[in-house]
């Protein structure tokens, strides 16, 4: 049986680099949101680690929700995004944080963003622990972002490949054997 240490290229990203990029990062949100008692959405699954040290790391008050949204099928997203969980309480005249791991090709989270405006937020501000701006089909980009990354298939740190990788403690380039095959 095949260890997923095996299925992974390269280490693109360490453990300790994720870690001082998501402590500035929350620190910076704390600066722009004091006062604000600002809503983290988290988008879910891949955000639940990042968005976990990122509350670590903010220290306003604040409180989370969560989303579920699909729109991948393998490798590739469908472009059609569909809400499988929603907010429950009302985001009328608050902060919005949407929380993602990752901006690939925007469709998503431009979806997201809109979908939310609807119900009057005070404003809604993007978080996302990777950018991958090449890969880019929706007018969106993060407000907040720790690390821009190369047009390659990444897992690890909650980012997935069919459900497998989140575990990683660290952001992997996933061999292309494994998802081609």
């Amino acid at each position: 049986m095949r260890g997923m240490e095996e299925d992974i290229a390269y280490t693109l990203l360490t453990e300790k680099e994720i870690y001082d990029k998501v402590h500035e990062i929350g620190k910076k949100i704390s600066e722009d949101f004091a006062g604000k008692d600002p809503v983290f959405v988290g988008v879910l699954k891949g955000c639940f680690m990042f968005m976990a040290d990122l509350i670590r790391c903010v220290n306003i008050n604040s409180e989370i929700e969560f989303m579920a949204v699909s729109s991948y099928s393998g490798t590739n997203s469908t472009g059609a995004v569909r809400i499988n969980k929603d907010l429950k309480g009302d985001i009328g005249g608050r902060h919005i944080i949407l929380v993602e791991d990752i901006l690939d090709s925007g469709v998503t989270l431009n979806y997201l963003k809109n979908y939310l405006m609807v119900r009057e937020p005070a404003s809604i501000s993007i978080a996302t622990l990777l950018d991958k701006p090449a890969r880019r089909k929706a007018p969106v980009k993060a407000d907040y972002f720790c690390f821009d990354v190369p047009d390659a298939f990444v897992v690890g740190y909650g980012l997935d490949y069919n459900e497998k990788y989140r575990n990683l403690p660290y952001i992997g380039v996933l061999k292309p054997e494994v998802y081609s095959s």
